[in-house]
């Protein structure tokens, strides 16, 4: 094991490490997989609602280098006052068909006073038997990552934007996000995490209501709602698992996920 905790986070990715004359620890040279075969990209038909992000003004940095920024405003408390009232809700939501196929919802998981929460797409089918997130393969690289960062589940809140299974593990559907996207700001609202990380490009044009690519996304910092929470768009676990050269890229997200934290506790 590498000593640094760059070291430690590029292992647990699966990133080949190497040792430069004097101890310095690097990531193996490897080719990075063209974006047009990337699987996050937007398939034809299946844009969320939502918008470009905007190509100029002013945007209000958290974190070098931030290009652009995006405030999304979060619903009104109303009546949500913890998480297990919207638990509750979640159990029993019928606004969709997925509620007709589902073994479990999936609500979520973690420290509800967490300073870091993680949000996927959807549920998969070991999660749709667990009533748990990120519980399969997926959920191991997550928690290797998180290791890796001096984490465990229960420092981080985990969450997804549906929370039911799509069948046979498909991509969500336009209709799908917006109907359960409520319950996911409401659960940001209840534990207010001080950066978010979106794994993936469902998670990530969701929040930030966009049609722009995960590629385009990534390397930046938007503000998100109105306790203008730090947020980071990263890939999905699922996803590195399948393209692994671009771990490399994820664990520049998770730089900066953590810069910004340092940045605000300077």
């Amino acid at each position: 094991m590498v000593g640094s905790s760059r070291g430690r986070l590029l292992e647990a990715m699966g990133v080949t490490v190497w040792h430069r004359r004097g101890g310095a620890v690097g990531a193996a040279p490897q080719a990075d997989a063209p974006e047009s075969n990337l699987p996050e990209r937007d398939p034809p038909g299946q844009a969320l609602p939502g918008k470009d992000l905007p190509q100029g003004g002013s945007p209000r940095t958290v974190a070098p280098p931030v290009e652009e920024d995006v405030a999304v405003a979060l619903p009104s408390a109303g009546d949500v006052a913890t998480l297990e009232s919207l638990a509750a809700e979640v159990a029993v939501c019928r606004k969709c068909s997925l509620s007709e196929t589902r073994t479990n919802t999936v609500f979520g998981t973690g420290n509800p006073d967490a300073d870091w929460m993680f949000v996927g797409e959807a549920p998969g089918a070991e999660e749709d038997r667990k009533g748990l997130p990120f519980v399969g393969r997926a959920g191991q690289l997550l928690n290797a990552m998180l290791a890796a960062l001096g984490l465990s589940r229960d420092d981080v809140y985990i969450a997804n934007v549906l929370k039911c299974r799509p069948p046979n593990n498909r991509d969500p559907l336009g209709e799908e996000v917006v109907r359960c996207l409520p319950y996911l700001r409401g659960q940001i609202r209840v534990v207010r995490p001080r950066i978010i990380v979106a794994m993936g490009r469902f998670a990530a044009q969701a929040l930030l209501e966009t049609h722009t690519p995960i590629a385009r996304l990534r390397g930046r910092v938007y503000r998100y709602g109105e306790f203008e929470t730090p947020l980071v768009v990263s890939y999905h676990p699922a996803y590195l698992l399948r393209s692994p050269l671009d771990k490399r890229k994820a664990w520049d997200d998770l730089k900066l996920a953590r810069r910004t934290l340092d940045d605000a506790d300077a």
